[in-house]
């Protein structure tokens, strides 16, 4: 008997051990994160912060101004506005048209076709590829005055486009870029889709309700949070976009595809104003906040829940 009491004592001494240990080699597993956080995610956010208010270039000195860089942002700077408002007018077309297509290519893929599931991984190929270097030269190349999409228009004897040459077409033209790649958006309507009761379009068929009905009246109410994550998600992306802009048009014609991504991107690394690009990107987060924020208060009027909550 004494002897099973005095393992157990033992036993009770070590535990405080062993749970410091446990603690201990979950930090080890976890600290690899925490350091690419604070290295790579965390330090930059705070430092940009700091040169924000700094007229510091790279490679030269830091000198603190105060809100100099805002100051110039708002009342000299000719390209911040009319950047800002190109990336505004780009989220507001790209978004809703590339939302419009993925629920309608989910609503094909819904149906009990022969091979869907192939179609499902060809339809969701692009957002693979997403928006890289080679995708944007080869968009390029398919707009340009002998490119393939003006191929497509002589065939059918319609007049050549300049694709590039006009403000509003070139910045469509990018704007195609981002909704061709709405795999991604699909994947997560095609999932939402197959949640809804099909009992609920039964009963709306015994009442008479034709097709039209059904998709306003129980098909998009039940996709609404789906469609409010997406959009909530696809407006931050937008607002980031830097690489069609660039590869592109390179800005043009007349700044009219100067979105704020590669403003950001020219103050940095082609004028060296770390300071001022530093101020810029905060203007972003400020935008993509409020943008965020106010998406968020009118999802109560329309973002509709199965058990009636709300954020």
């Amino acid at each position: 008997m004494e002897k099973v009491l005095h393992m157990t004592q033992q036993h009770a001494k070590s535990f405080p051990k062993l749970k410091w240990n446990k603690r201990y080699t979950g930090l080890v597993f976890v600290a690899p994160w925490i350091l690419g956080f604070s290295i790579f995610q965390l330090y930059p956010f705070a430092a940009s912060f700091i040169y924000s208010f700094t007229d510091y270039s790279m490679g030269g000195e830091l000198h603190f101004i105060g809100l100099e860089n805002y100051r110039y942002m708002f009342t000299v700077d000719p390209h911040f506005f009319k950047s800002l408002g190109v990336t505004i007018f780009y989220v507001l077309f790209s978004v809703p048209v590339k939302l419009f297509v993925a629920l309608m290519v989910a609503m094909l893929m819904n149906t009990p076709l022969k091979g869907v599931n192939g179609f499902r991984t060809i339809y969701y190929i692009p957002s693979i590829m997403g928006g890289s270097v080679a995708v944007s030269v080869l968009w390029r190349a398919m707009f340009l005055k002998d490119g393939l999409v003006n191929s497509i228009l002589s065939f059918f004897s319609l007049p050549h486009v300049d694709w590039f040459g006009n403000g509003i077409l070139a910045l469509i033209t990018i704007s195609l870029l981002s909704v061709w790649q709405f795999g991604s958006s699909m994947v997560l309507f095609l999932a939402g889709l197959k949640q809804i009761p099909r009992e609920l379009y039964e009963a709306a068929s015994v009442d008479g309700a034709g097709k039209f009905t059904m998709f306003f009246r129980i098909t998009l109410p039940q996709l609404t949070p789906i469609i409010f994550f997406n959009m909530v998600m696809q407006m931050i992306q937008a607002l980031q976009q830097f690489t069609a802009a660039f590869i592109v048009t390179n800005g043009g014609p007349m700044k009219w595809t100067y979105l704020f991504g590669m403003k950001l991107y020219e103050e940095a690394f082609t004028n060296f104003k770390v300071g001022y690009a530093s101020a810029l990107s905060w203007i972003l987060v400020l935008v993509v906040s409020v943008m965020t924020f106010s998406l968020f208060r009118s999802s109560s009027s329309w973002v509709h829940y199965e058990d009636g909550g709300e954020f």
